[in-house]
């Protein structure tokens, strides 16, 4: 196990953001984001207006999520063996191939061309794509954040790269919104492949080519063993990652959010890109409040507590038919997300040795990365099933149950501080 340094419940707030690579990472993390929350608004909101089935929402999310999970653990064993920075490069030049294909399938020209199922499959085939490009881009990601950042300050870069995504999640889905509304959805795309661009320029001219930290003297099975290994022997690490794996799947009430605009509240493409920024807003002032006060004082307790208000919120949502007030409530939703996100990220990149962090972080991809997607699906199937609002409302609870059985099982790890649960014999 990897030494902890000391975790301080007051720190610097800009010590990642003194090194010039991690700026640059952080630049790229948020352009491609911002580029990709605008592009699952739209995508979602077409989708919907071509089929007018839930079903189709959750299918977004379970065709983006089979080919991550699928080539996940595979990425991982590849991010620890490979340049990064050409890694990466890679992943996002796929990127903006599926997404250029997306914006010719949405055009009037393809419509003039294409059958609407037509449409449908190849949007669906893109989105597939996106998924494999998504099962190399978590670990290589993780990976370069551990080398262009010293181990001390590793919460604080944890953050930051949190607050980066959720900031791009804020002003993505309302540009989105807005542009679809207002300039249809060919300007949606164009801003959206500019953008992945300047975020494969920020890795081009401003990352440096750092050396592989591992290499293989064994096959391919036994090194991917080997990160599974650490993971299941990390009892805090795999709680952490069980948690969040079924309160995310339980809790994805973000596919429904077309409905809700469309047929609940009534707000159109317009509301939704807010309804979608609202969240993020929340754990970007929330990211904020972090940097200068972490929350790893009490790791488990703090983690426990976030993952419960996100569920009340997950309910509150369901219940809520007003639409400023369902804004309020996503927004609390966001708060405790982040928290989570904040706590777990952290203890990930502290205890992963340097050569296992892609296969580690495959492994996170795995519980966590790929739990939107097919938490998507199990929205947009009990949707279908029990209707919109039935189906929110079971997520939240599930979600709250989920948290009361892991605080039964896991009652010895509430008090104590993240050194204290990695010391542990049986931690």
């Amino acid at each position: 196990m990897s030494d902890i340094p000391p975790v301080s419940t007051k720190a610097d707030p800009y010590a990642a953001l003194r090194f010039p690579e991690f700026r640059s990472f952080v630049a790229m993390r948020f352009l491609f984001t911002f580029a990709y929350q605008i592009q699952a608004v739209v995508v979602g909101w077409y989708i919907y207006q071509l089929t007018k089935d839930p079903l189709s929402l959750g299918l977004i999310g379970l065709a983006e999520a089979i080919p991550s999970i699928t080539v996940t653990l595979y990425g991982g064993y590849i991010a620890d063996k490979s340049n990064k920075k050409n890694m990466l490069i890679r992943i996002m030049g796929t990127m903006l191939i599926c997404s250029s294909a997306l914006a010719f399938v949405t055009s009037q020209t393809a419509a003039d061309l294409l059958s609407q199922g037509m449409i449908i499959a190849t949007m669906y085939l893109m989105i597939f794509c996106i998924g494999l490009a998504r099962g190399f881009y978590s670990p290589t990601a993780f990976s370069t954040m551990g080398q262009i950042v010293p181990k001390e300050h590793y919460p604080n870069s944890s953050t930051w790269n949190s607050g980066a995504y959720q900031l791009g999640s804020i002003v993505g889905p309302a540009a989105g919104g807005l542009l679809y509304g207002f300039g249809g959805i060919t300007s949606c795309f164009v801003v959206i492949l500019s953008f992945i661009c300047m975020s494969l320029s920020c890795i081009i001219f401003f990352i440096k080519s750092h050396p592989a930290t591992f290499v293989p003297k064994e096959s391919i099975y036994k090194s991917l063993e080997e990160g599974i290994r650490f993971v299941f022997k990390s009892r805090m690490l795999l709680g952490a990652l069980s948690l969040d794996m079924f309160s995310v799947f339980f809790g994805g009430a973000v596919a429904l959010m077309p409905i809700f605009a469309h047929d609940i509240l009534k707000v159109g493409s317009e509301g939704l890109g807010l309804m979608r920024a609202a969240p993020a807003i929340g754990a970007v002032v929330t990211m904020f409040i972090m940097a200068k006060y972490p929350p790893m004082n009490k790791p488990w307790r703090n983690l426990l507590f976030a993952v419960a208000g996100f569920g009340i919120s997950i309910i509150a949502f369901g219940l809520s038919r007003n639409f400023y007030l369902s804004l309020l409530i996503l927004f609390f939703e966001g708060a405790f997300d982040s928290v989570s996100v904040i706590i777990r990220s952290t203890i990930l990149q502290l205890l992963t040795p340097d050569e296992m962090r892609g296969r580690v972080s495959a492994v996170n991809s795995m519980f966590i990365g790929s739990s939107n997607e097919i938490g998507a699906f199990e929205s947009g199937a009990t949707a279908k099933l029990m209707g919109t609002i039935p189906s929110v409302l079971f997520g939240g609870s599930m979600t709250l149950i989920i948290v009361f059985i892991t605080w039964l099982k896991t009652k010895r790890l509430v008090p104590l501080g993240l050194k204290e649960i990695n010391s542990s014999p049986t931690q």
